[in-house]
């Protein structure tokens, strides 16, 4: 699908490549990606839909992803706040005051971020298969890595099944190894019930390696998004914009009682969860009904 404009924007010293798509003079919808994903995480066919749904669309490629600039983080280490300014700096480029912020996974804590410490620019919040940006995850990945039971009470740990091919070494040291690797892991994210869209997560792989200066700093994602920085504490109580919670049935990154105890915490959400739908948007029917969600949730 192409962007009606593609540009780089600054933040701070960093360019990030951005694109908008629809009508400049409609209500805006920013789109914000995961963990060591580019923008073009976010599918044609959900940005087609919000923009038949009148909304001008914008996503971007976060620092150290896609055509955006790539840091040395022993150097110049960041964290979700960094990522959140790096959102409003594309807010900023294209003159947007407010936006309904859409945040999948990480990009939901950036959004999370931004609904309790930048909610003047936050007409409202979707947080799509996310959790509570407060919330540590390292003990429960430890726990599950160990063999050992959850903590009684703690939120529940990766399926098994991922977290095994996620430890499983495999063989990348060719373009064709990485771009294989790459895709069997986002089909594994994606579940096992509904179709796994095999020709998008290759064409995915394939923009997050062959456009990114140094492919491997998309990692940094891992590093800044375990950092359990003060603003990340704030009580999500704060958050004063609609709320919409997204979360599929058979996430295996983040089982849904983490979308639920997230709804759970911001005043008046909502939560919605999607049949079938696991950690990714690259199943059969899932970019068409988030987009509705979110456009339904605006229209609030």
């Amino acid at each position: 699908m192409a962007a009606e404009g593609g540009k780089f924007v600054k933040s701070g010293q960093l360019n990030l490549w951005t694109e908008r798509f629809g009508d400049s003079g409609d209500p805006a919808v920013l789109l914000v990606m995961g963990t060591s994903t580019p923008g073009l995480g976010w599918p044609d066919e959900l940005v087609r839909v919000l923009v038949a749904g009148g909304r001008q669309v914008i996503r971007f490629d976060h620092r150290d992803t896609g055509r955006s600039d790539w840091v040395d983080f022993s150097v110049h280490p960041y964290t979700a706040t960094d990522l959140a300014d790096d959102a409003v700096a594309v807010l900023d480029a294209y003159d947007i005051a407010t936006a309904h912020v859409v945040g999948a996974s990480l990009g939901g804590v950036v959004a999370q971020l931004l609904g309790v410490h930048r909610r003047e620019r936050v007409a409202a919040l979707t947080l799509i298969m996310s959790a509570p940006m407060g919330v540590d995850q390292g003990p429960a990945w430890a726990r599950a890595l160990a063999g050992q039971e959850p903590d009684p009470g703690a939120l529940p740990p990766p399926r098994p099944r991922l977290l095994a091919h996620l430890m499983s070494p495999v063989l990348r040291t060719t373009r064709e190894e990485i771009l294989a690797a790459a895709v069997e892991t986002w089909r594994v994210l994606s579940g096992d019930v509904l179709p796994f869209d095999e020709d998008g997560a290759r064409r995915l792989a394939e923009y997050a390696h062959d456009e990114a200066g140094d492919p491997a700093t998309a990692g940094n994602h891992d590093l800044a998004g375990r950092t359990l920085t003060p603003d990340r504490l704030a009580p999500l109580s704060e958050i004063r914009a609609s709320t919409l919670v997204v979360h599929g049935t058979e996430d295996p990154l983040l089982p849904l009682p983490h979308g639920e105890a997230l709804a759970a915490l911001i005043p008046g959400a909502r939560l919605e969860t999607v049949e079938g739908m696991g950690h990714s948007l690259l199943s059969e029917g899932v970019p068409g009904r988030v987009a509705e969600l979110i456009l339904s949730h605006g229209a609030r």
